[in-house]
């Protein structure tokens, strides 16, 4: 029988269109002797009535027996699958083709027409509502039909075990069936950019949502956490009154409920995933946007507890009453309400919410982890801008650090600034200058950062191997010291305040470590032990943590030159040079200086540096009293001090040579007034500071004037060499640039390089001598004669000013050390000259046995 039957054609059912009831009556006139073809026939008939274009479900009482006399032949099996094969014809053939024609438009277009789809306020709403109505009424009518045969099978199946007769259960698997075919015929016909479309519908969607939370947050800050608050499902038909909040909140309301509807459908035709993934990346895409908008390029403002509030206002509060309408939010026992999220403490309710679902916790742990990530993406991408702001930015250093210490990527931070600095700083367009402020202000952002120093030490390497390689970074460090700036023109930190700042940490690091080991009890060293935390995994293991707890910035700077001896002795060299340029021998500020260094370099260090500023003391001592007895001695003639340059007028700074850097020295003869007067102050010097005598530097000082023409008086600032120059014109209007060069004591080509000076002024004009190189200088004494020579005054004052810029009156240290080198040159070569070849050991053994060496 079995054998007979499964040979026979399984009848096909005709489309809804084209199927009438005459076919079924003809079917149930066939002349069948056999039983089981007979009941096979009428129940394809039946089937064709019930699933096909008449649609009549009062089949049902006539489809019962026969279904039950072809589940007694032990066909149960091929009832349920030739049923649900049926149900799949005429759903692919009418439903799913339909369905998937309304996309068409969109699907068949190209990327540029796609984008004019997009920006049409009612699309995809419109054709998505349309759609999801006639597919789900077709899918509700088939759910009826299987419920039919399911109510026919369960009828059979309750008679057979009444009967205890062995029946196949075939009624509960029939629905479950069902559902998996509509989901599979679906997804088998899913065109490649329906994903696309969804992803626009919930794009769009949330963004109008969005824009009603910030109109009314605009208008009330409370409206926005009273958006979603009614968390039952009858709440979304209630009545509101119309006034501005209740307004936004209808709408909203409304706008979710339309939302919640189209993921109900989606969801009872399968595509529960699909839709899912859809408003999660919506939600994902929106939050970003919202953080890039409250971020920006403003790092003043922290923006992390503005982020959080946004999560809580807007996508929880969709979610929960998106959740709420499809049913899934429900309470979770106090077994799961100890899930907290891991990020931050946070409270067990949200407002608006009450106690949240697990899923709701899941999505504000899943939302609030993007955005500390989102966040601390870009503000890594920005962290150089950021750290050139600081302190300013301070508010984008908290913020960063919180998010690194919740997401943990310490290591995509160095990466990144680490690539940074070296396509941005460490270049030769960078000035020495910019790297080391720029170097400062890392040290303090990171060690906001990280505290511990570990990550500091990774990003601060490549800029210190970079800095050993520049040759002025050692004065640039001096200068950053001594007077902040460091020579950047565009600002920086006074260096008074960064030695301040040093000084504080360095006494609050000794202080933690005599506190460590000296004065702490069992109690508090096993409160220190418990609290202890292991390094972080990019430490370096050679550096211990409490050698990496007590690097300051000063530690650092130091660390870039390798030795604190070179940046002594450059400080040196500064120190001085600044000293000799004062002349009101005001040294306060130098002072605190030097005693905030000496806490760092120790005291026997800088003893010459405090000798230097002792002399600036003792010279203004001295100046007092030579001037007083000089004025009160009993040879001053009356009216002798108007012939002649009164003493007042001269201050001497009296340095002890052999503590300060090689002074640079060069021969003067000053005019004889200014000579006489020296030499009365020297020996008043001698008379009082007996037996040591005064060696004077001509070359050095400073000579402020007041030149007096026929029509104008202009005031100068000058070097000696130039004053010399302009006073010898004094005795006749015009020189020749030999006679004058002879007449002062310089070379003609200093004489030239200085005079340039004053023709810039339009004081004195050049014009051509006899001889091609020698130029004579003219004095101009009326205006009319400078307005004829501006041109090329402004030219000479340009030269003049580069030319003495590069003069010093202090020996450098590069000059001090090449002249050291000659010493041990010259020994090394008489050495090898005397004993011949020589091994390295000899060499170095030879080299001992020198003191000096």
């Amino acid at each position: 029988e079995l054998s007979r039957f499964a040979s026979l054609p399984v009848p096909r059912s005709p489309a809804r269109s084209s199927l009438g009831c005459g076919r079924g009556r003809q079917a149930m006139q066939l002349d069948d002797s056999d039983g089981a073809l007979g009941s096979w026939a009428r129940f394809c008939a039946l089937s064709g009535e019930l699933v096909g274009g008449a649609g009549d479900l009062s089949v049902g009482p006539r489809l019962a027996p026969v279904v039950a006399d072809l589940c007694a032949r032990g066909l149960a099996t091929l009832v349920r699958d030739y049923f649900l094969h049926n149900l799949e014809e005429t759903f692919r053939n009418n439903a799913v083709k339909m369905f998937w024609q309304k996309f068409h438009p969109y699907s068949s277009s190209s990327a540029v027409e796609r984008i004019k789809f997009c920006v049409q306020e009612s699309w995809p709403e419109d054709v998505l509502s349309a759609a999801l109505e006639d597919i789900c009424l077709e899918k509700s009518y088939q759910e009826k039909c299987v419920l039919v045969l399911a109510h026919a099978l369960q009828s059979y199946e309750e008679k057979a075990q009444n009967r205890k007769l062995k029946a196949v259960q075939c009624s509960s698997s029939l629905m479950p069936r069902y559902q998996l075919m509509v989901s599979s015929v679906l997804l088998t016909t899913l065109p490649l950019s329906f994903p696309e479309i969804l992803n626009v519908y919930f794009k769009k969607k949330l963004e109008e949502l969005n824009t009603m939370v910030d109109a009314s947050d605009e208008n009330d800050q409370l409206a926005s956490h009273e958006l979603f608050g009614r968390s039952n499902v009858s709440a979304w038909d209630s009545k509101m009154d119309i006034d501005s909040q209740e307004t936004v909140i209808s709408e909203s309301c409304t706008l979710v409920k339309n939302i919640g509807k189209v993921v109900r459908d989606f969801r009872c035709l399968g595509f529960t995933s699909m839709t899912e993934d859809s408003y999660s990346s919506a939600i994902i895409w929106l939050l970003k946007s919202k953080v890039y908008e409250l971020a920006g390029d403003d790092y003043r403002i922290p923006v992390l507890g503005s982020v959080n509030k946004w999560i809580q206002v807007v996508p929880l509060q969709f979610l929960h009453a998106l959740l709420t309408y499809l049913g899934d939010s429900v309470d979770y026992d106090s077994g799961l309400s100890g899930l907290k999220s891991p990020l931050a403490s946070r409270p067990s309710s949200f407002p608006g919410i009450g106690v949240p679902s697990e899923a709701l916790l899941r999505w504000h742990m899943r939302l609030e982890y993007f955005a500390y990530e989102t966040l601390q993406d870009l503000r890594i991408g920005k962290l150089f801008e950021i750290i050139v702001d600081y302190p300013e930015s301070s508010p984008a250093i908290e913020d960063l650090k919180q998010c690194l210490e919740y997401t943990g990527q310490h290591s995509k931070l160095v990466d990144s600034f680490i690539s940074s600095l070296r396509y941005r700083l460490l270049t030769a367009g960078a000035s020495t200058n910019d790297i080391l402020h720029q170097y400062v202000s890392t040290i303090k952002a990171l060690r906001s950062i990280d505290p511990t120093g570990v990550f500091l030490e990774a990003v601060g390497e490549p800029i210190r191997d970079y800095l050993r390689g520049r040759k002025d970074t050692i004065k640039c460090i001096v200068t950053m010291l001594t007077d902040g700036s460091g020579g950047n023109t565009s600002g920086g930190n006074a260096g008074d305040n960064l030695l301040e700042e040093l000084n504080r940490d360095a006494e609050n690091q000794e202080n933690a470590d005599y506190d460590d080991h000296t004065n702490i009890d069992e109690k508090q060293a096993w409160l220190n032990s418990e609290s202890w935390e292991p390094d972080p995994v990019e430490a370096d293991p050679l550096k211990g943590s409490r050698s990496r707890r007590k690097i300051d910035i000063l530690g650092l700077m130091v660390s870039i030159i390798g030795s604190k001896d070179q940046l002594v002795n450059e400080y040196r060299v500064m120190l001085a040079e600044k000293l000799l340029s004062k002349s009101d021998f005001d040294i306060d500020s130098d002072i605190r200086t030097l005693e905030l260094l000496k806490i760092h370099f120790g005291e026997s260090s800088m003893q010459k540096c405090e000798i230097m500023l002792n002399d600036l003391i003792d010279s203004k001592r001295t100046n007092s009293n030579i001037k007083t007895s000089l004025l009160n001695a009993p040879g001053t003639v009356a009216g002798q001090e108007e012939a002649e340059i009164s003493h007042d007028v001269l201050d001497a700074t009296i340095i002890s040579s052999n503590f300060w850097p090689p002074i640079q020295t060069e021969d003067l003869a000053v005019p004889a007034s200014v000579d006489k007067l020296l030499s009365d102050f020297a020996q008043r010097f001698h008379q009082i500071k007996t037996p040591r005598k005064l060696l004077w530097k001509k070359n050095l000082g400073t000579v402020k004037l007041e030149l007096q023409f026929e029509d104008r008086s202009m005031q100068f600032t000058v070097v000696p060499v130039q004053a010399a120059i302009i006073m010898r014109f004094q005795e006749k209007p015009s020189w020749t640039s030999k006679a004058l060069a002879t007449e002062i004591g310089i070379p003609v080509d200093s004489l030239n390089r200085r005079i340039g000076f004053w023709t810039s002024k339009g004081v004195l004009t050049e014009s051509v001598g006899p001889d091609a190189d020698d130029h004579i200088f003219t004095i101009v004494d009326s205006m009319s004669d400078v307005n004829k020579n501006s041109i090329v005054n402004e030219s000479c004052e340009a030269f003049q000013m580069n030319e003495d810029e590069g003069e010093s009156s202090v020996a450098s240290v590069e000059e001090q050390l090449k002249k050291e080198m000659t010493v041990y040159e010259k020994f090394i070569i008489g050495m090898l000259t005397n004993f011949g070849n020589m091994t390295l050991d000899k060499i170095h053994n030879t080299l001992k046995v020198d003191t000096k060496f």
